[in-house]
C-alpha cells in the first residue's frame, strides 16, 4: 500500500469511526442504557484517527514532495483543534458535563464533516 493510498483509506475510516461514535454519543444523551465504557473507547479510537490521518498526510506530502490546497491542511489541522477543544471542555462546566455525550457526539459528527470536506479539496 502506498502512503496516498493510506491516507485515502485513513479518510474513509476517520469518518465512519467519528459517524458511528457520534451517532452513538447523540443516542446515548436521550438513552441512558447506551452509555457503557465502550462508548468512551471508541471516541478516543475515533479521535486518535485523526492524529493518524494527519501524520499519513505529512508523510506523503514529504515523500511524494506535494503540495496540498491550503484549505486541505487547514481542514486537517483543524480536526486536530476540535478534538483538543472536545478534551478541554470534558469537565470544565457543570452545563458541558450534563451535556457530555451530546457535545462528543456533536463534535464528532463535526469531524465527519470535516473529513467530507477535506476530500472534495483534493
Amino acid at each position: 500500500m502506498t502512503w496516498r493510498e493510506a491516507h485515502e483509506v485513513g479518510a474513509w475510516v476517520l469518518m465512519g469511526a467519528n459517524a458511528v461514535v457520534g451517532a452513538w454519543c447523540i443516542a446515548a444523551h436521550f438513552h441512558e442504557r447506551l452509555r457503557h465504557r465502550s462508548l468512551w473507547w471508541a471516541v478516543i479510537a475515533a479521535q486518535v484517527l485523526v492524529f493518524v490521518q494527519v501524520t499519513l498526510g505529512v508523510i506523503l506530502m514529504n515523500v511524494e514532495d506535494l503540495e496540498p490546497p491550503d484549505l486541505h491542511v487547514l481542514y486537517g489541522f483543524s480536526a486536530i483543534i476540535a478534538v483538543a477543544i472536545l478534551y478541554g471542555y470534558r469537565s470544565t462546566s457543570e452545563w458541558v458535563k450534563d451535556r457530555e455525550h451530546l457535545v462528543y457526539g456533536l463534535g464528532s459528527l463535526f469531524i465527519m464533516g470535516l473529513g467530507i470536506r477535506e476530500l472534495f479539496l483534493v
